[in-house]
Protein backbone atom coordinates (compact mmCIF):
# COMPACT_ATOMS: atom_id res chain seq x y z
CA UNK A 1 0.00 0.00 0.00
CA UNK A 2 1.10 3.77 -0.93
CA UNK A 3 1.57 6.02 2.13
CA UNK A 4 -0.44 8.78 0.93
CA UNK A 5 1.22 11.61 3.29
CA UNK A 6 4.71 10.67 1.20
CA UNK A 7 2.93 12.43 -1.74
CA UNK A 8 4.95 15.30 -3.47
CA UNK A 9 2.52 18.22 -4.20
CA UNK A 10 1.42 19.11 -7.79
CA UNK A 11 3.38 22.77 -7.06
CA UNK A 12 6.80 20.98 -6.46
CA UNK A 13 6.80 18.58 -9.51
CA UNK A 14 6.10 21.97 -11.70
CA UNK A 15 9.14 23.60 -9.87
CA UNK A 16 11.35 20.78 -10.35
CA UNK A 17 10.94 20.58 -14.19
CA UNK A 18 11.29 24.09 -14.56
CA UNK A 19 14.55 24.19 -12.63
CA UNK A 20 15.76 20.97 -14.21
CA UNK A 21 15.69 22.35 -17.85
CA UNK A 22 17.20 25.53 -16.48
CA UNK A 23 19.73 23.70 -15.13
CA UNK A 24 20.23 21.90 -18.00
CA UNK A 25 20.93 25.35 -20.35
CA UNK A 26 16.95 25.23 -21.13
CA UNK A 27 14.44 28.12 -20.81
CA UNK A 28 10.69 28.18 -21.81
CA UNK A 29 11.89 30.55 -24.50
CA UNK A 30 14.23 28.06 -26.28
CA UNK A 31 11.39 25.55 -26.55
CA UNK A 32 8.78 28.37 -27.86
CA UNK A 33 11.06 29.37 -30.35
CA UNK A 34 10.83 26.03 -31.87
CA UNK A 35 6.68 26.30 -31.60
CA UNK A 36 7.05 29.65 -32.78
CA UNK A 37 8.73 28.50 -35.91
CA UNK A 38 6.68 25.58 -36.86
CA UNK A 39 2.97 27.37 -36.06
CA UNK A 40 3.37 30.67 -36.86
CA UNK A 41 2.79 30.55 -40.78
CA UNK A 42 -0.14 28.87 -39.80
CA UNK A 43 -1.47 30.44 -37.21
CA UNK A 44 -2.68 34.53 -37.97
CA UNK A 45 -1.51 36.84 -34.64
CA UNK A 46 0.20 33.76 -32.96
CA UNK A 47 3.41 35.64 -30.85
CA UNK A 48 6.03 33.94 -28.68
CA UNK A 49 4.08 35.05 -25.92
CA UNK A 50 1.22 32.29 -26.99
CA UNK A 51 4.54 29.98 -27.78
CA UNK A 52 5.59 30.41 -24.47
CA UNK A 53 2.00 30.25 -22.79
CA UNK A 54 2.21 26.86 -24.73
CA UNK A 55 4.97 25.49 -23.34
CA UNK A 56 4.33 26.59 -19.74
CA UNK A 57 0.93 24.60 -19.90
CA UNK A 58 2.74 21.57 -21.10
CA UNK A 59 5.05 21.42 -18.34
CA UNK A 60 2.43 21.24 -16.20
CA UNK A 61 1.54 17.77 -17.08
CA UNK A 62 2.65 14.86 -15.22
CA UNK A 63 3.72 12.50 -17.80
CA UNK A 64 5.87 15.39 -19.55
CA UNK A 65 7.13 16.38 -16.06
CA UNK A 66 7.82 12.78 -14.91
CA UNK A 67 9.70 11.86 -18.78
CA UNK A 68 11.79 15.38 -18.11
CA UNK A 69 12.94 14.93 -14.36
CA UNK A 70 13.67 10.74 -15.42
CA UNK A 71 15.48 11.59 -18.44
CA UNK A 72 17.19 14.53 -17.16
CA UNK A 73 18.36 12.64 -13.63
CA UNK A 74 19.80 9.56 -15.80
CA UNK A 75 21.89 12.14 -18.58
CA UNK A 76 23.37 13.74 -14.95
CA UNK A 77 23.93 10.53 -13.50
CA UNK A 78 26.12 9.59 -16.78
CA UNK A 79 27.77 13.00 -16.69
CA UNK A 80 28.95 11.62 -13.34
CA UNK A 81 29.61 8.92 -14.36
CA UNK A 82 27.24 6.84 -11.71
CA UNK A 83 25.54 4.12 -13.79
CA UNK A 84 26.70 1.02 -14.30
CA UNK A 85 28.73 -0.65 -17.73
CA UNK A 86 27.15 -0.90 -20.13
CA UNK A 87 24.82 1.66 -19.53
CA UNK A 88 26.73 4.20 -18.60
CA UNK A 89 28.70 4.06 -22.06
CA UNK A 90 25.54 3.67 -23.99
CA UNK A 91 24.12 6.58 -22.34
CA UNK A 92 27.23 8.84 -22.47
CA UNK A 93 27.74 8.00 -26.04
CA UNK A 94 24.53 8.31 -27.32
CA UNK A 95 24.51 5.04 -28.37
CA UNK A 96 22.19 5.47 -32.04
CA UNK A 97 20.38 1.74 -31.49
CA UNK A 98 19.49 2.71 -27.69
CA UNK A 99 15.82 4.15 -28.62
CA UNK A 100 14.96 4.79 -24.82
CA UNK A 101 15.70 8.45 -24.56
CA UNK A 102 12.68 8.45 -27.44
CA UNK A 103 10.57 6.30 -26.08
CA UNK A 104 10.60 8.06 -22.95
CA UNK A 105 10.01 11.36 -24.99
CA UNK A 106 7.78 9.71 -27.33
CA UNK A 107 4.99 8.33 -24.30
CA UNK A 108 4.84 12.30 -23.04
CA UNK A 109 3.70 12.91 -26.64
CA UNK A 110 0.86 10.92 -27.10
CA UNK A 111 -1.28 13.23 -24.75
CA UNK A 112 -1.54 15.48 -27.25
CA UNK A 113 -2.54 13.31 -29.71
CA UNK A 114 -1.41 12.98 -33.38
CA UNK A 115 -0.17 15.53 -34.32
CA UNK A 116 2.26 15.70 -31.71
CA UNK A 117 3.45 12.44 -32.62
CA UNK A 118 4.20 13.13 -36.04
CA UNK A 119 5.61 16.88 -34.87
CA UNK A 120 8.34 15.23 -32.17
CA UNK A 121 9.46 12.40 -35.15
CA UNK A 122 10.14 15.60 -37.79
CA UNK A 123 11.94 17.46 -34.77
CA UNK A 124 13.49 14.17 -33.59
CA UNK A 125 14.86 14.34 -37.40
CA UNK A 126 15.76 17.62 -38.06
CA UNK A 127 16.74 19.15 -34.66
CA UNK A 128 15.52 22.15 -34.65
CA UNK A 129 16.56 25.04 -32.83
CA UNK A 130 17.62 24.22 -29.45
CA UNK A 131 17.78 20.50 -30.00
CA UNK A 132 20.56 20.77 -32.45
CA UNK A 133 22.73 22.48 -29.46
CA UNK A 134 22.01 20.10 -26.80
CA UNK A 135 22.76 16.98 -29.30
CA UNK A 136 25.80 18.53 -30.59
CA UNK A 137 27.08 19.90 -27.40
CA UNK A 138 31.41 19.48 -27.13
CA UNK A 139 32.50 18.39 -23.89
CA UNK A 140 31.62 15.99 -21.06
CA UNK A 141 27.88 17.09 -21.37
CA UNK A 142 25.38 14.39 -21.58
CA UNK A 143 21.73 15.22 -23.10
CA UNK A 144 20.75 12.21 -24.47
CA UNK A 145 17.58 12.32 -22.69
CA UNK A 146 17.21 15.84 -22.75
CA UNK A 147 17.38 16.54 -26.13
CA UNK A 148 14.44 13.98 -27.10
CA UNK A 149 12.31 15.49 -24.09
CA UNK A 150 12.94 19.57 -25.46
CA UNK A 151 11.36 17.75 -28.71
CA UNK A 152 8.59 16.13 -27.23
CA UNK A 153 7.74 19.38 -24.59
CA UNK A 154 8.02 21.76 -28.44
CA UNK A 155 5.38 19.23 -30.28
CA UNK A 156 3.34 19.20 -27.36
CA UNK A 157 3.17 22.99 -27.47
CA UNK A 158 2.84 23.17 -31.02
CA UNK A 159 -0.07 20.59 -31.20
CA UNK A 160 -1.62 22.08 -28.28
CA UNK A 161 -1.63 25.72 -30.64
CA UNK A 162 -3.08 23.90 -33.53
CA UNK A 163 -5.96 22.41 -31.20
CA UNK A 164 -6.69 25.82 -30.54
CA UNK A 165 -6.30 27.51 -33.54
CA UNK A 166 -9.30 24.79 -34.98
CA UNK A 167 -11.53 26.17 -31.78
CA UNK A 168 -10.71 29.80 -32.53
CA UNK A 169 -11.45 29.23 -36.28
CA UNK A 170 -14.64 28.01 -35.93
CA UNK A 171 -15.40 30.83 -33.58
CA UNK A 172 -13.64 33.75 -36.26
CA UNK A 173 -11.33 34.78 -34.91
CA UNK A 174 -7.06 34.22 -34.70
CA UNK A 175 -4.65 34.30 -32.11
CA UNK A 176 -4.49 38.29 -32.43
CA UNK A 177 -8.19 38.20 -30.29
CA UNK A 178 -5.91 36.11 -27.83
CA UNK A 179 -4.11 37.77 -24.77
CA UNK A 180 -0.68 35.30 -24.04
CA UNK A 181 -1.14 34.72 -20.75
CA UNK A 182 -4.66 33.85 -20.88
CA UNK A 183 -3.94 31.16 -23.91
CA UNK A 184 -2.68 29.51 -20.81
CA UNK A 185 -6.23 28.85 -19.70
CA UNK A 186 -8.85 26.08 -21.30
CA UNK A 187 -10.67 26.61 -23.91
CA UNK A 188 -13.98 27.40 -22.85
CA UNK A 189 -12.01 30.85 -21.58
CA UNK A 190 -11.20 31.68 -25.23
CA UNK A 191 -14.73 32.81 -25.96
CA UNK A 192 -14.93 35.00 -22.85
CA UNK A 193 -11.84 36.80 -24.32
Amino acid sequence: MHNKTMRVHSDDVTRATKEALVRRGVTLEDIAEIVYAMQSPYNEGLTMQHCVSSVDRVLNKREVQHAVLVGIELDELAEKKMLSAPLQQIIESDEGLFGVDETIALGSVFTYGSIAVTTYGHLDKQKVGIINQLDTVPGDHVHTFLDDLVGSIAACAASRIAHRWRDLEEMGQTFAAVDPVSFGKKVKKLAEI
